[in-house]
């Protein structure tokens, strides 16, 4: 049995957080997909297209990574894509609860897709999108968070700092 996975999420923008976890992940399955989201409740600060053109930059070199949108119900996006296993990264005990809660409904959906938790390490538990967008937006260096291609469009999609 072939084994792939697939890790979803909006990464508006993808961190180093998330690489860590695709790079841990990578010699664990034949393929990784890397499934960006459009997620109707969060108004992101990058298009689909530049958020899995960003998401591709960040990881090349990881050879068994592919990147892909999708819209719709994860488990369904899963199945077609071939994976039989879904990649959550977990940063705090906060988001074990919302996790959990998530895994259990996936496998209610689809019960031939399990969800694997895996923590970043240390010195990326801290690191969100979220705040890397603030810290940003309120001029500050996140080049120890994110990839240069991801400084670089956060660059673009910002006006100058005075």
């Amino acid at each position: 049995m072939s084994t792939v996975a697939i890790y979803p999420g909006t990464f508006d923008p993808i961190t180093y957080g998330h690489i860590d976890l695709i790079k841990r992940a990578s010699p664990l399955f034949e393929r990784i997909i890397v499934a960006v989201a459009i997620n109707p409740g969060k108004q992101p600060m990058f298009s689909l297209d530049e958020r899995v053109e960003l998401v591709k930059k960040a990881t090349l070199g990881i050879e068994n990574v592919e990147v892909s949108g999708f819209k719709g119900l994860l488990v369904n996006e899963a199945l077609s894509m071939g994976a039989n296993v879904i990649i959550r990264g977990l940063r705090a005990v906060s988001d074990f609860e919302y996790e959990l809660q998530l895994a259990t409904m996936n496998r209610r959906m689809q019960s031939k897709v399990e969800t694997l938790f895996l923590t970043p390490a240390e010195n990326l538990s801290f690191v969100s999108s979220t705040l890397v967008k603030e810290i940003a937006v309120l001029g500050g260096d996140v080049s120890e968070f994110v990839a240069p291609c991801v400084q670089e469009a956060l660059k673009r999609k910002l006006p100058a700092q005075d």
